[in-house]
């Protein structure tokens, strides 16, 4: 068998999140010796002892890479020395409605004095178009004193990791891949080529980095959409889940979108608002359907807690001093990600009004949890004793049956259970 000459490229992963372990992980796979970086000491001894905390990894997987010993997790960056490959995937948050690329800019400082000629540079950090160019270019170049398109290569491609999805992973998910050059497209094109089955090379980064906010900016929109629609419907007395199931026979012009107590995660709540901000900021003009679609999930949470207050006084109970039962407080099912999760909102507005709110959410560590949220098994003496049981998040392991049957009112927002005490958002 002919030796490969890339396989024993060294790779560094910044970050070993939702987005940067699987990659890291994978690349192991795929031959390339991997070091992880990552800031929470915490993160880097839970993967130094292969406990896995990532849904797309599982800890055999993790194990494994550790045993082949082209794996390493540190917080450390005086250990990516001599790196051929670099990505970042560090997160990009909102603060106070302003894009916070401080996370990136500490990366860029942080691995510009290991770059060497040759080397290569990948941002996969969700943001606004620009950005690699004009922000983590210069950090780069300041930091290293070599240039860009020169002495070593510079892209970005937008990370598409969907957590919890038992069909698209980040090896069969065709990845968009783009460079400050000809040559830096390449170099990214022949890496990211033995990660994933299909790359779509783009024309440049800033259309790379709007692709991202266009996919994501599609899905919050859509989502919004058929939340009012699930509003106005009850209202109407329309069942806009047996409307959205007919509707998606259609086989063109539609795609299914279902309601929910809101959007959460990393993307939807925060990428359409990158692109919002940044078109405000340059072109002085608003994306209105990105307000739009900002208005009415933000509100969702405020109209689930009134459904449930509703529903409790037409069983002659007052929210206050309700015993509720929430089942999950994580944004996705069969995922532990809380980040932005509505459905911890909904906990936090049901206990404002004095409500004793019990959380069951079997797929996220409990130190992660907000301390004011107490978390309980799903039991049937838990279920009787509730005076309405909320279902947030549809995770599978879930026993609806047993909520069906058990439980005095049911307020569903996933459209998982059925039954005369069950009312759907």
């Amino acid at each position: 068998m002919a030796h490969d000459p890339y396989e024993q490229e060294k790779l560094i992963v910044v970050g070993q999140g939702y987005v940067g372990l699987p990659l890291a992980v994978r690349a192991v796979e795929a031959g390339f010796c991997v070091v992880g970086v990552d800031t929470d000491e915490l993160r880097v001894k839970r993967l130094i002892s292969g406990d896995s905390y990532i849904e797309g990894v599982d800890g055999a997987r993790l194990v494994a890479a550790l045993d082949s010993g082209r794996y390493q997790a540190t917080t450390d960056y005086d250990r990516i020395a001599d790196f051929n490959v670099c990505v970042i995937t560090v997160p990009t948050p909102l603060r106070d409605g302003v894009p916070d690329l401080s996370f990136v800019e500490s990366a860029g400082r942080s691995i510009a004095p290991h770059i060497t000629d040759g080397a290569t540079v990948v941002l996969e950090s969700t943001t606004y178009p620009g950005t690699t160019e004009y922000l983590l270019r210069p950090l780069l170049e300041e930091g290293s004193a070599k240039k860009a398109g020169v002495d070593f290569h510079l892209g970005y491609s937008p990370e598409r990791i969907d957590p919890g999805n038992p069909d698209w992973h980040l090896e069969n998910t065709p990845k968009v891949t783009s460079g400050i050059d000809a040559a830096s497209l390449r170099s990214i094109e022949r890496f990211y080529a033995r990660i994933v089955e299909r790359t779509v090379p783009v024309s440049s980064c800033r259309t790379a980095e709007l692709t991202k906010l266009l996919e994501n900016t599609f899905r919050h929109v859509n989502i919004a959409m058929v939340n009012e629609m699930a509003m106005i419907s009850r209202e109407l007395g329309a069942d806009v889940w047996e409307a959205v199931e007919a509707a998606a026979t259609k086989p063109f012009g539609f795609m299914p979108f279902t309601p929910g107590p809101g959007v959460g995660g990393h993307c939807l709540p925060v990428d359409p608002s990158y692109l919002s901000w940044q078109v405000k900021r340059l072109l002085r003009q608003d994306v209105r359907f990105i307000s739009l679609a900002n208005e009415m999930n933000d509100q969702m949470p405020a109209y689930v807690t009134s459904r449930i207050t509703r529903g409790l006084n037409e069983r002659a109970k007052s929210v206050k001093g309700s015993r509720v039962l929430q089942l999950g407080l994580a944004y996705k099912k069969n995922t532990g990600d809380i980040r932005e999760s509505p459905a911890i909102m909904l906990a936090q507005s049901l206990r404002k009004l004095g409500a004793h709110v019990l959380a069951v959410e079997p797929h996220t560590d409990s130190h992660l949890l907000p301390p004011d949220i107490t978390c309980v098994e799903l039991t049937e003496a838990e279920i009787r004793a509730a005076d309405v049981v909320v279902v947030a998040t549809d995770h599978d392991a879930f026993d609806y049956s047993l909520v069906e049957q058990t439980a005095a009112y049911v307020l569903d927002t996933r459209n998982r259970c059925r039954g005369e005490r069950v009312e759907v958002l």
